[in-house]
């Protein structure tokens, strides 16, 4: 999965956009202005944050070696998804959509009628 393809995944989320609160070299992919997933895209290797529930973050974390707790981000809700081959673009793609989705639940309803 390439640095296009994750951005493509984030921005195919509703009413998601791309921001830069930490600089030109850091996305930060929001919803109604909360975060939802960050990453340096140009870095190598390449990552994801993602936000996740936290049991099923720690599980991810046991089976897969590159999926670790969320760099400078609450351990217990976020995991880093380092994007070297070993965890399934499948699983990516449902990580970054369970991630948009907690965000998106925790909207107020007035703002989640909003997003369609």
């Amino acid at each position: 999965m390439s640095a296009t393809d994750l951005k493509a995944l984030c921005l195919e989320q509703a009413a998601a956009e791309e921001t830069f609160p930490f600089g030109a070299e850091v996305s930060v992919f929001k919803v109604a202005g909360k975060m939802f997933a960050l990453s340096a895209l140009d870095a190598r290797p390449l990552s994801i944050s993602l936000k996740c529930v936290p049991e099923v973050a720690t599980k991810l974390r046991i089976e897969y070696p590159a999926i670790t707790a969320g760099y400078h981000l609450n351990k217990q809700h976020w995991n880093t998804v380092l994007i070297d081959g070993s965890v399934p673009d499948r699983l990516v793609r449902e990580m970054i959509e369970d991630s948009y989705d907690l965000v998106r639940a925790g909207l107020p309803k007035a703002v989640r009628l909003t997003l369609g």
